[in-house]
């Protein structure tokens, strides 16, 4: 592509400068099937190491710090590069910085299983973090770019039900990998999935290109510095101790660099993270609610997966066999979700399906004992899954219908971080929680320190819910790409803002 067709490209946003490429390479099918996969991939490395620790450890040893760093290496490189990753699919193109990406996590995968002893296995895992923090992103914007405006809401649904599916079942396929082949196959099996997606993506997608602004370094340091300092002190918060002065340290730094990192969003030219985005109120609605869902939801399957084994007695097979009713939810009622979402708008289906999730996690709250039967947990189990389920779709939708096509990989960028941090955020809140109330010395004490975990949890997303309420109302069918758009920069022309 010449320096011409990629300014014109740049100028007419993904829609317009892709639209032929996308048909001639496939359209939209192949770029949902790539998209999804890919993003499975990424989305699933989350929590499939949990269940395998144990095995890990008595394969490589390694202290408890050690393990640890096999779960937070992936989740800080993750969190901290992913609006980078983005920013470089913008500038470089999209299609080339997904393979990249795919590449790159794709043979980390492949290095983790080889990995000789846990040192290696934590750097595999950091390089893996770095290949899903550029491809992920770009997951969606590919995406919108291959699919018409009118059935972006049923894409984003597969696509959000498929990504749904692979963080809440990763503990499932973690613990079956691990108990019926060996640990090494839970990074094994990322290996044949992106040696196909590879030449499929480099056949298959348009090329697609964002701003044509220089990248932001300076935006991109105190973006990585802030959210690594904060993600860093979450995750080690509960193992050295609040007030420990690493942890203080890097909650400070982090919290400071962070500001730096708004200032400078507010008075650059072409900052990594235009502040002005959140003026629309869709975009800072729809963030706010999915940084308090992740909270809630990672915390609380966390803590409900430790239940299950360790209180119940279930290997870990037979507790992700369990947790079916709520992790199989995306899957089946997410595409039904974002057809809602095309005909009575995102804002009504995301709070239902948040106030569904806040009720679930209070269900659980309310019946939890140390002898609770399956048949107890079922009601939540169902109410919990069908409220994440309405959630996905809608949610992309929303992000990416309440900003500028060339913005839609800035914008994409900044909400997966923010769901990372919240992921983050919550493991650490409701475990401390947790540890302050209760304990892993016998049933009665793990149960009186899940119960107002889970409470926590429900009110987290109870204020997600309310956050989506706040989003705009739109009236019309399939007019969900509207949201939000109305109270957005005041200086952006209508016919600027993506309709989708």
């Amino acid at each position: 592509m010449s320096e011409q067709q990629k300014q014109k490209q740049h100028e007419q946003g993904p829609d317009q400068g892709s639209e032929q490429g996308t048909a001639r390479r496939g359209g939209a099918v192949w770029a949902l099937v790539i998209t999804s996969i890919a993003g499975f991939m990424a989305a699933l490395d989350n929590l499939v190491v949990t269940t395998a620790l144990p095995s890990i450890r008595e394969d490589l040893g390694g202290a408890l710090d050690d393990l640890e760093w096999t779960v937070s290496a992936y989740t800080l490189t993750f969190a901290v590069l992913l609006m980078f990753g983005a920013a470089l699919g913008d500038r470089f193109g999209r299609r080339k910085l997904f393979l990249t990406g795919l590449t790159i996590f794709t043979g980390a995968s492949a290095a983790a299983a080889l990995a000789p002893g846990i040192d290696g296995l934590v750097a595999a895992r950091a390089v893996q973090g770095v290949g899903a923090a550029i491809m992920m992103p770009l997951t969606l914007t590919l995406l919108t770019a291959a699919v018409p405006a009118a059935k972006r809401g049923l894409a984003y649904g597969i696509w959000g039900g498929v990504n749904g599916l692979a963080v809440a079942s990763g503990p499932l396929i973690g613990g079956a990998l691990t108990e019926h082949f060996s640990w090494q196959w839970i990074f094994w099996l990322n290996v044949p999935l992106g040696v196909l997606v590879l030449p499929l993506a480099r056949l298959r997608l348009a090329e697609s290109y964002g701003s044509g602004a220089r990248l932001d370094i300076r935006g991109t340091v105190l973006a990585s510095g802030g959210l690594f300092g904060i993600v860093y002190s979450l995750i080690r918060g509960n193992v050295d101790g609040w007030s420990s002065p690493t942890v203080l340290t890097g909650l400070v730094a982090g919290t400071a660099l962070l500001g730096a990192f708004i200032w400078h969003g507010i008075v650059s030219e072409a900052p990594l993270l235009p502040m002005r985005l959140f003026r629309s109120r869709a975009f800072a609605a729809i963030n706010l609610s999915s940084l308090l869902m992740y909270v809630g939801m990672f915390g609380s399957i966390f803590l409900l997966s430790q239940f299950l084994q360790g209180v119940l007695g279930y290997s870990p097979t037979e507790a992700g066999l369990r947790m079916l009713p709520w992790t199989a939810m995306p899957l089946l009622v997410a595409p039904v979700a974002g057809i809602l979402s095309d005909r009575i708008g995102g804002r009504p289906v995301v709070a239902v399906g948040l106030a569904l999730q806040a009720i679930g996690l209070g269900w659980f709250a309310l019946i939890m004992s140390p002898d609770v039967s399956y048949g107890a947990q079922l009601p939540a189990l169902v109410v919990s899954g069908v409220g994440m389920a309405l959630y996905f779709a809608p949610a992309a939708n929303l992000v990416m219908s309440s900003v500028r096509p060339s913005e839609q990989g800035i914008a994409s960028g900044a909400n997966n971080a923010l769901r990372e941090v919240g992921g983050a955020l919550g493991v650490a809140v409701l475990a401390a929680v947790f540890s302050a109330q209760g304990g892993y010395g016998s049933a009665t004490a793990f149960v009186d320190g899940l119960q107002p975990a889970l409470w926590v949890g429900a009110g987290v997303v109870g204020l997600a819910a309310v956050g989506a309420v706040c989003l705009p109302r739109v009236s019309g069918s399939g007019s969900s790409g509207a949201e939000g758009v109305g109270d957005a920069d005041a200086g952006v022309a209508r016919e600027d803002v993506l309709v989708g």
